[in-house]
This record gives C-alpha cells, structure tokens and sequence, in this order.
C-alpha cells in the first residue's frame, strides 16, 4: 500500500493498515471535522444522497478507488470515493480538497483494506452521489467512523 500520486502531492503516500490502526481518538476527530468541511464543499458540484447503499466492492465492479488524505498528517484518512468509470466530467478537485486535502488513487484491494480498518461493518457505509442526476460515484466520509478494527 505505497502507492503515490504525482498529479496533486509527490511525498504523500497511503498508510499502511498498522498506521490506520495507530490512529487516537484526537486523529480520527481531526479527520471527522476535516471530512465535514469536504462534504460542504463537494456538495457545491454534486449531489450527495441522504442514505448508504452496500459498499462498492463487488468481483466485477466498474470504479476507480481514490482516498483523500490530510496533508498534516497522510495516516488521516478524511474520505474514500468510489467513482464509476467512464462517469460524467471530472470535478475540479483542487477547489474541492482546498490546500489541507490531497486525493490520491488507489487500487480497489488497498481501497478495500482502508475501509474495513475504518469501518469494519461490512455494508452500507457508503453515500450515492449524483451530478446531472445520475449517480457517479458513493463516498464514505471520516465522521461515519463509529469504531475501528
């Protein structure tokens, strides 16, 4: 899991499951208030649905995973996206992120171990969002962390 991006950030890499697990409670809050600021935001763009739908992570699935990170400290993961394939244009992520967030790609495996460390309930933690109506994507926010592995 030491994938890194060279579009938005070239030092920041994800966090290893035994970083996620280290994370305090201070982290995780950090985080939560992080990720409601970047809900504000992306819901400038789109539409978030006001319910969870299963999580993303089927055999033959059509997504590109991305986590977005805390630049302070990369460990915090603030929010992880599954977007649909071929979906609608893409976001303007840099008005999105801001300068504390960066949005790094990652393979659906690591995306599914960061989630399972964060939310380890195996469903339904992640939000449909819509542009133009049609659903483009779901996103799991940092403030839906009730507990980790």
């Amino acid at each position: 899991m030491f994938y890194t991006t060279n579009v938005l950030a070239t030092s920041i890499r994800l966090p290893t499951t035994e970083e996620i697990r280290k994370l305090s409670m201070s982290d995780i809050a950090i985080a939560a208030g992080l990720a409601d600021e970047l809900r504000d935001r992306f819901r400038e763009y789109i539409h978030i649905d006001p319910y969870c739908l299963p999580d993303p992570f089927g055999e033959k699935d059509d997504y590109n995973y991305s986590a977005i990170l805390d630049k302070e400290n990369p460990n915090r993961v603030v929010a992880m996206l599954a977007n649909k394939k071929d979906s609608l244009p893409q976001l303007p992520w840099s008005a999105i992120l801001g300068e504390r967030l960066v949005k790094m790609s990652l393979p659906k495996e690591d995306a599914y171990a960061i989630k399972h460390e964060l939310m380890p309930k195996e469903t339904n933690n992640f939000y449909p969002y819509r542009r133009n109506g049609m659903r483009a994507g779901y996103v799991m926010f940092a403030f839906q962390i009730c507990g980790q592995r």
